[in-house]
């Protein structure tokens, strides 16, 4: 039977063992818990010991995004209270692909592809925590994934678990109608079975993941206390979504990535500086590690003051994720650009051929090459309703054609609304 407790956000009495604060209320206090298994016996586990615990990233990129830096946070609060981190990298689990929250199956994709971006994975999440000896450890699931034989394996995992059983978990159920194949349908013994092997070799108790992983964390911790009648837990924290019910980390661009190549600091400032005044105070404390207390002045401001918690945040973020020198460039650049200047050099710049502008480009569709908008009747609407600039100077025709004589020193700045910026350089 799983013992679990859905987290609405709530302020409670504070749990002290040896005067440091449970881990559990500091991210609860933070707003990450969602659901847990047992909570008073992981409490009172985390309260005693230094637990080893664990986090899996299905390599289907080369960089991780914000999404990612919110499971990064959790990991350094877990840390930071003396707990002892395991980040299992994907690459065997990634073979198959993890159906939840998927309607159709994800593209099957080459081991020397996932080996290197699990390398990328490797090196960013390094970044963030300490694996120094006795601190924490990296694993790579293809280490043991990759060979395992497969009547062996069902015969010592997948008697355990019911098709019926699984064909009512939401990541199974919602694929249902479109079909749903033999292959994905394997993902959650894998992952289970990782939780199984990390127990054996390492003795990891705790599974941490998103909502979208409860599923498939229950499936490892009920497999773990089956096979080794031990007490072990699963813990999942909410996904980081916007006021308007839509998932974060998500711009016009795509996703916000940590990889400084994929995503400028300044566009990860931007996107950040740019939060929803009913998501700054939220977001400040689940993307920074700020002190509550500090986080609690912010609280206090309304309407335009909003503002400069806004500022903390995309400098926080940026600082923890670039270094303090990329966040003073963007918090100048994103300054500059508020107060009316668009000659920063840390604005988001796109080279692009001189022959493209030599014959001319109509301004529609340079907006949507660039993924300044996604089409160009997009694009049509925000010239007509006067939301497009070049150089300062709003655009009044959509049917401009922008030419190579338009450039001041090679260069020229597009600007959609009052905070997106896109410079445009010749070569």
């Amino acid at each position: 039977m799983v013992v679990t407790r859905m987290r609405p956000f709530k302020l409670r009495a504070y749990f002290f063992v040896g005067g440091k604060m449970n881990v559990i209320d500091i991210l609860e206090e933070r707003g990450f818990i969602d659901q847990m298994t047992h909570e008073e016996e992981l409490r009172d586990l985390l309260g005693k010991e230094k637990v080893k615990f664990y986090i899996g990233f299905d390599a289907t990129a080369d960089s991780l995004t914000l999404g990612h830096f919110l499971q990064i946070r959790v990991m350094q609060h877990m840390q930071n209270a003396g707990h002892i981190p395991v980040a299992l990298l994907g690459g065997g689990t990634t073979m198959i692909g993890d159906p939840s929250g998927k309607n159709d199956m994800r593209k099957v994709m080459t081991e020397d592809f996932i080996n290197h971006n699990a390398e990328c994975f490797r090196k960013q999440i390094s970044h963030f925590l300490d694996f120094s000896e006795g601190k924490g450890i990296i694993e790579n699931n293809k280490d043991w994934l990759l060979d395992l034989k497969f009547l062996p394996f069902m015969r010592e995992i997948g008697v355990h678990f019911s098709v019926n059983r699984m064909l009512n978990f939401d990541c199974y159920k919602n694929r249902m109608e479109n079909g749903l194949t033999f292959f994905e349908f394997g993902y959650m013994l894998m992952q289970s079975y990782d939780f199984l092997y990390l127990y054996r070799k390492h003795g990891v108790k705790l599974e941490l993941g998103g909502s979208d992983q409860w599923s498939n964390i229950i499936g490892g911790y009920e497999l773990v206390r089956k096979l080794e009648s031990d007490l072990v837990f699963g813990m999942t924290f909410k996904l980081l979504t916007t006021a308007s019910g839509q998932k974060m980390g998500k711009s016009e661009k795509g996703a916000i990535w940590l990889d400084r190549e994929k995503t400028s600091p300044y566009e990860m400032f931007q996107y950040l500086r740019n939060s929803d005044d009913r998501d700054v105070i939220k977001f400040l404390k689940l993307l920074t590690m700020l002190p509550l207390e500090k986080i609690a002045e912010y609280e206090k401001l309304e309407g335009q003051e909003l503002n400069k918690a806004k500022e903390v945040l995309a400098f926080e973020v940026v600082k923890d994720v670039h270094g303090e020198e990329a966040a003073k460039e963007a918090l100048e650049a994103s300054k500059a650009l508020f107060q009316g200047g668009a000659d920063s050099e840390n604005i988001p710049n796109e080279d692009m051929d001189r022959k493209i502008f030599e014959e001319g480009i109509g301004i529609l569709d340079l907006m949507t090459k660039l993924n300044l908008t996604k089409s160009n009747s997009e694009a049509r609407r925000l010239i007509q309703g006067g939301g497009v600039s070049i150089d300062g100077e709003k655009v009044q025709d959509p049917n401009l054609v922008v030419k190579a004589d338009m450039f001041k020193d090679d260069k020229i700045i597009i600007q959609k609304g009052k905070k997106v910026h896109q410079r445009i350089t010749l070569v």
